[in-house]
């Protein structure tokens, strides 16, 4: 009997128990769907310092240390990511190059250019900015072009382009979430729709016959002339029979019915190069 605990007398045991397994809980990572990011701490960064695709640089810059340890861990090569799915791969990378822009502006943060090709203000003022600049990344050392050339472009997914944050106004909107495995067709979709929909960069102008879209699309054209099609009887090249199988689906059906009549110009808008700095008001 007297080695028998009574039910009261296992309580203690059982808050013990209770207090030591919420403090292992406390300290083991949280999975994290997909686990495609370069670190859960430039999530917390997007979500602090992005707003509907515009940046707190200003903010970003002084209180950058947690941010240098987020561009820091990029450096090593993920353990097995050549056994990775491609979503996981293609969301790496994507993530990758969005945070090595954000840390290539607050470098040069405020940012004074002179040349008079560019806004003062401009990504295009820092040397290098996508071609020169070689960034430690999964092992390799590689400029942001690169990047997206050799790393991201091979994906063959040209809703990918869409999803870089180049530090513009005139870039596709800088998502304040990160790019995830198991998410990432629903998020590419986000992205070509909010491009599709944003008139700074598709226009569909049913009263000029006109469409204007951004300038991007015609920097990768054989990416989005891959989603024409076969079809060439509609007299288009094949640029701008795949921009408008990009687009249509975001649009409402008056537009998709413009689109079908096959009257339109198209055309480019101008690129804006101003950087998408929030800090004093967006540009």
């Amino acid at each position: 009997m007297s080695g028998l605990r009574t039910p009261g007398s296992r309580r203690p045991w059982v808050g013990v128990c209770l207090t030591l397994l919420l403090g292992v809980c406390a300290v083991l990572p949280r999975p994290v769907g997909g686990q495609s990011a370069p670190t859960s701490g430039f999530e917390r960064i997007l979500d602090q310092y992005v707003r509907d695709g515009f940046v707190y640089y200003a903010a970003l810059k002084v209180e950058r240390r947690a941010f240098d340890q987020v561009i820091a861990s990029l450096a090593e090569r993920p353990r097995a990511f050549e056994a990775w799915s491609e979503e996981r791969r293609l969301a790496y990378w994507i993530n990758a190059y969005n945070a090595l822009v954000l840390r290539a502006v607050i470098d040069e943060y405020p940012i004074r250019g002179t040349s008079s090709d560019f806004p003062a203000a401009s990504v295009m003022q820092i040397p290098g900015m996508f071609a020169g600049r070689e960034h430690p990344i999964a092992g390799e050392r590689l400029t942001l072009e690169l990047i997206e050339e050799e790393r991201i472009a091979p994906f063959g997914d040209p809703r990918a382009h869409l999803a870089l944050g180049r530090g513009a106004v005139g870039s596709p909107r800088l998502r304040s979430e990160l790019f995830r495995e198991l998410d990432l067709e629903t998020q590419l979709d986000a992205v070509v729709a909010d491009f599709a929909t944003t008139p700074r960069h598709v226009t569909v102008d049913r009263a000029a016959d006109q469409v204007v879209v951004s300038a991007l699309l015609g920097w990768r054209p054989d990416r989005f002339a891959g989603l024409a099609g076969a079809d060439d009887s509609t007299g288009r090249s094949a640029l701008e029979r795949g921009v408008v199988s990009l687009i249509a689906p975001a649009l409402f059906p008056s537009e998709r019915a413009f689109l079908a009549e096959n009257t339109f110009r198209f055309s480019y808008h101008e690129f804006d190069w101003r950087l998408n700095d929030l800090t004093g008001g967006r540009p």
